[in-house]
């Protein structure tokens, strides 16, 4: 996490501290102020703390308990404040995968130019509708979240769109594992790089593979996007991180310079992507 968002959890969890303190009546402790929600106390030492986040249906339980329901406004913009940068998976998917997906839709129609890293999965605006049925199926188990899996991969599939817009550039680079990565059956995986071999020789694409016998002048590490030079996109278990700050921007597009120089392109990543594709071995 950002360490913006570090110190903005902490001041609304000062805020939140202040509002136990000055609650009309009575001194109100932490103790009490548990009981009173029905919580445990360890939790509102970590939400003072700046150590958890907590859900607007929270942030108002806390307004209405310490008896100061008028700074619901307040706390609910200090949250937004917070979620502009650490998007939390169990906040996002609360309805679906669908609003992610629209809202990357958003992000990635408004820049012109993007850069693009990834060694996990193959980015989702170039997935065939299989592979990207079987990565957001694999991702609503793990988070418990709605199956409006169907939606997802239709507003994931318009995302392509902008591949084929005059005046767009995708910088994309992968690490040679995902073209072999079986988090779909061998029969999607198989589309799903004759896909990938198709959108080489696109104007609009630069598509590079990271071989996996490459040297490398540093460790792969997790995926991102940039976009236009003025946002970062960072997935991990936990949430989706939006950075926009300079020092942030430039430290990830330095190492996604770094890391296309270890990286293949044109017919040479034509064929990693054929050798995977012999491997496994499907007609």
């Amino acid at each position: 996490m950002s360490t913006d968002f570090q110190q903005a959890r902490a001041a609304l969890g000062e805020r939140l501290r202040e509002l136990r303190e000055s609650a009309p009546g009575d001194r109100l402790t932490g103790t009490i102020l548990a009981q009173r929600l029905g919580w445990p106390q360890s939790k509102i030492s970590k939400l003072e703390n700046g150590k958890q986040t907590a859900t607007a249906d929270e942030l108002r339980a806390w307004a209405e308990a310490t008896g100061q329901p008028e700074a619901d406004g307040e706390l609910l913009a200090r949250l937004r404040g917070l979620e502009s940068h650490v998007r939390s998976w169990r906040r996002q998917l609360a309805s679906g995968h669908k609003a992610v997906q629209d809202a990357h839709n958003a992000a990635q129609a408004q820049a012109a130019v993007l850069h693009a890293w990834e060694s996990s999965w193959i980015v989702g605006v170039l997935q065939t509708p299989d592979y990207a049925r079987a990565i957001l199926s694999r991702f609503t188990e793990l988070h418990g979240s709605v199956r409006d899996i169907e939606e997802a991969v239709r507003s994931r599939m318009k995302r392509q769109e902008c591949l084929y817009s005059a005046g767009r550039k995708y910088h994309i680079l992968l690490w040679e594992p995902v073209l072999s990565a079986l988090i779909c059956p061998p029969s999607v995986l198989a589309a799903q790089l004759d896909r990938l071999s198709g959108v080489i020789g696109l104007d609009t694409v630069e598509l590079g593979i990271v071989p996996i016998g490459a040297s490398l002048k540093i460790p792969p590490g997790g995926g991102f996007w940039i976009y236009d030079d003025q946002q970062v996109v960072v997935e991990n278990w936990h949430a989706e991180i939006w950075l926009d700050d300079t020092d942030n921007v430039a430290t990830h597009f330095k190492v996604w310079r770094t890391l296309r120089e270890s990286a293949v392109f044109g017919t040479d990543a034509q064929n990693l992507i054929s050798r995977a594709r012999r491997a496994l071995d499907v007609t």
